[in-house]
């Protein structure tokens, strides 16, 4: 097909140029204040894009403690930098080669008067990287930010250990029973390892100086795109956009079962009271035996595995982790029971060297609810003194609340926040267990949540700006990012015009999305010259998915083309976009898109609406008629306003449709508010409470059986108790004004805050009598709202107000 004078203008519009795009990217890394520059190092004699783990250390020495030593630091794949023995930075944040992350880190709070050991634990995974990691090989960085502590700044004067002490443990399908694109497991020998390295009494004198290239040669540290030549053939520094991840310990709730084998193979009885689980007691393996434990937590976690040892030399201990426990089928049922069923997945073995007091931890965090503890001793016994986990995650802190007269809400309201943490670090996963992968669909929903729960935005920023730096010439976004495997779902970015447009609701920052709209047109042409003559999206290359309720996640027509879904997914990215080139003042654009958008519209019902039914097949050649489709007619507009309640209620009772999984849900339950059904929200709640009742703690991705149990795009209920039951949403750009709009249901009473901007929004809506209403309102000082009910109006004010009908 020849592009359209139409098409070929959108490719213009698309490729207008942004002045100073600095602030969407993060800002290159400044001059580091005159200090010298400093050289990425490495391990001398080994592959560099090969699987290692590496022990950088240098010893400061100092006459007094400086008020205060800031440097950047960096590595590639990943580092955790110690001072004297304590953790004070781990990173680099995740991104890519052309965008890598530095932190800045004040030491001074570490340092004392004498020597001072700065230790660099870093690792490549090699060809065991997970999908979301990118690299250029193994290297260490720490540059000084002034003259002043250019003593630290790494060259050849560091010394490096490559410690042979771990192997990947490769993880299959057959392993996890699913698509795995997060690290391997760790294979650690506790012989091999420099125990102490951190200290400054341990004697390094026999390592190896680090590599570091001199000269023209040499890979300094370079801000992004200061290359006097223009090139960027390795890291182009950024500086870290997001605070460090939260971390703190968590303990296992119970040993839900021991068992054992003693030298002879009889029974062995593995006595424990559970204390070792405290670190307040010993768990005692005798030796030449064998004993298996499992853990619960009690709730699924994200956590660095710490596991403490005495004696038992040559003995091995392997963790292995599990969202939850399966039968002989490989069913999960209730994720509280046991019985019957068995752990299998993703492990770590610990082989150990006999001493005592040791301490091991793993390089990566793992998901789990359940770990089996496997033990094999030798001539020695062993002591097990302590076994506990260090959570990780970002550090987001839940402000907003909801209450209400129906206690399962609580629950739920737990469960789902659970979620949404644990698959927030420093970008937004789709599962933590298996993929570790931002996805737009996934993300879109998620920041949503996690702004209303928490009112930090910057992982949505960083989500955004990643999105934006994923597209491909051609103008799509990848469907993930960061990602090393370029992987294209091109109706995820028609959710990522929505996503800018959300940003743009919510925040008052106009120039960051308004240097975001070149990427959004760029997406919007690249789907306009796939509109053919009947009007509708022709056959779209990539992996056109949806939802999972259709095979592959494909709707009817994403392959062969006319898909009803994916056209009005087109139209609904198309009238957000249009919303935005207005609220810029860009009049005309914004005329353009509304205008394409009602064409299509106009088009696809010719040819999808069905009188008889009352709802839009599928694709014109399709028998099948879906929750999703008709959805997204509503949210577009593509049925008159007048109609559209009884559309809504067709699409809630016929159980002929293809129905929502728990990820499109959200789309429904947005249409249900769109169409005024907002006080049926509640009662479209009922997986949830199912959820519940199959001891989740937190949301999994599809209905059961389902791959993993952390998927936080089934969290949005939360979303909708505050945005949707309780009503509370921006009614102008950037939240310049407020509209709450309860929607109480079978509730008697609601009652929540939400963070803004410019502070809480207290909500608190009680029934009065037959159909009345009593609402107690507080917003923060300059915002200024109104209060919508049974079709009433009444203007709010900043401060405490009270309004009665």
């Amino acid at each position: 097909m020849n592009p359209s004078p139409r098409t070929l203008l959108s490719l213009l519009v698309a490729l207008i140029a942004v002045p100073n795009p600095g602030s969407a990217f993060g800002q290159p890394a400044k001059a580091f204040g005159g200090a010298p520059r400093a050289v990425w190092i490495a391990p001398p004699d080994v592959d560099l894009q090969a699987y290692g783990v590496y022990h950088f250390r240098r010893v400061l020495s100092l006459d007094r403690v400086p008020d205060s030593f800031v440097v950047h630091v960096s590595a590639d794949n990943r580092y955790r930098l110690y001072v004297n023995g304590a953790s004070v930075s781990s990173g680099p944040q995740r991104s890519d080669v052309m965008h890598w992350r530095y932190e800045t880190v004040d030491l001074a709070p570490f340092l004392r008067r004498g020597d001072n050991v700065l230790a660099a634990l870093v690792w490549n995974w090699g060809d065991q990287r997970p999908v979301a990691q990118h690299s250029h090989r193994t290297g260490f960085l720490m540059q000084a930010s002034s003259p002043a502590e250019a003593a630290v700044t790494t060259d050849a004067s560091w010394k490096v250990w490559s410690d042979d002490a771990y192997n990947p443990i490769p993880v299959t399908w057959a392993d996890v029973q699913g698509y795995y694109a997060s690290p391997p497991g760790e294979d650690m020998d506790a012989v091999k390892y420099p125990w102490g390295w951190k200290s400054a009494d341990f004697d390094a004198s026999d390592w190896p100086h680090a590599l570091s290239q001199e000269g023209w040669g040499a890979e300094i540290a370079q801000p992004r795109g200061s290359h006097s030549a223009g090139q960027a053939g390795w890291w182009q520094l950024v500086e870290r956009t997001i605070p460090q991840m939260d971390e703190h310990v968590v303990r296992f709730l119970s040993v839900r079962r021991a068992s054992g084998k003693d030298s002879r193979g009889q029974p062995l009885r593995v006595a424990t009271d559970g204390r070792f689980l405290a670190g307040s007691g010993d768990l005692v393996v005798p030796a030449n035996a064998t004993a298996s434990l499992l853990l619960d937590q009690g709730h699924l976690t994200n956590a660095y595995a710490i596991l403490e040892t005495s004696g038992g030399r040559d003995a091995t201990i392997t963790l292995t982790y599990a969202e939850a426990t399966k039968d002989s089928a490989g069913q999960k049922g209730n994720r509280n029971e046991i019985e019957g069923k068995s752990v299998k997945g993703i492990h770590d073995v610990f082989r150990l060297d006999g001493g005592n007091d040791r301490v091991f931890e793993t390089l990566w965090f793992r998901t789990y609810r359940y770990v089996q503890v496997d033990v094999v001793t030798a001539d020695e016994p062993l002591r097990i003194r302590d076994l506990h986990g260090r959570f990780t995650g970002y550090p987001f802190e839940l402000k907003a609340r909801f209450a209400a007269d129906q206690p399962w809400i609580d629950d739920m309201w737990e469960m789902n926040w659970r979620g949404a943490r644990l698959c927030a670090w420093e970008t937004f996963f789709d599962t933590p267990y298996y993929e570790q992968l931002q996805y737009i669909g996934d993300t879109r929903i998620q920041a949503l949540m996690t702004l209303y729960m928490s009112g930090d935005d910057r992982l949505m920023r960083q989500a955004i700006t990643h999105f934006d730096l994923s597209r491909i010439p051609e103008g799509i976004t990848n469907s993930r990012y960061p990602s090393d495997l370029g992987q294209y779902i091109p109706t995820f970015s028609l959710l990522y015009v929505a996503m800018v447009n959300d940003y743009w609701m919510y925040r008052s920052d106009e120039a960051f999305v308004r240097r975001l709209l070149p990427g959004v047109r760029g997406v919007l042409a690249w789907f306009e010259q796939y509109v053919d003559d009947t009007g509708m999206l022709s056959p779209l290359p990539w992996w056109p998915f949806v939802d999972w309720a259709w095979p592959g996640g494909n709707p009817p027509g994403a392959k062969d083309g006319h898909s009803t879904m994916i056209s009005l997914q087109y139209v609904y990215a198309l009238q957000r976009a249009a919303e935005m080139e207005d609220g810029m003042g860009l009049a005309d654009a914004a005329a353009r898109y509304r205008s394409l958008a009602a064409e299509v519209i106009e088009r696809t019902r010719a040819q999808t609406w069905v009188a008889d039914r009352g709802l839009f097949r599928d694709a014109p050649e399709s028998e099948t008629f879906s929750q999703q489709t008709n959805v997204m007619a509503l949210l577009t507009d593509a049925i008159p306003v007048a109609e559209q309640p009884a559309v809504m209620e067709r699409v809630l009772s016929d159980t002929s449709l293809t129905q929502a999984t728990y990820y499109y849900s959200f789309y429904v339950l947005e249409a249900l508010r769109k169409v005024g059904m907002a006080n049926r929200y509640v009662e479209q709640l009922e997986p949830w409470r199912e959820m519940l009742a199959l001891g989740l703690t937190t949301t999994p991705e599809k209905p059961e059986p389902t791959r993993t149990d952390s998927h936080a795009w089934a969290a949005h209920p939360n979303y909708g108790l505050l945005a949707t039951v309780l009503g509370i949403r921006p009614s102008a750009p950037g939240f310049a004004t407020v509209e709450i709009a309860p929607a109480l249901g079978p509730l008697q009473r609601a009652e929540g805050l939400v963070p803004h901007e410019r502070g809480d929004i207290h909500v608190l809506v009680e029934r009065k009598g037959a159909a009345g209403i009593r609402a107690q309102i507080e917003l923060p000082e300059g915002l200024t709202g109104t209060f919508l009910w049974n079709g009433s109006r009444t203007t709010l004010r900043s401060g405490r107000q009270v309004v009665e009908y």
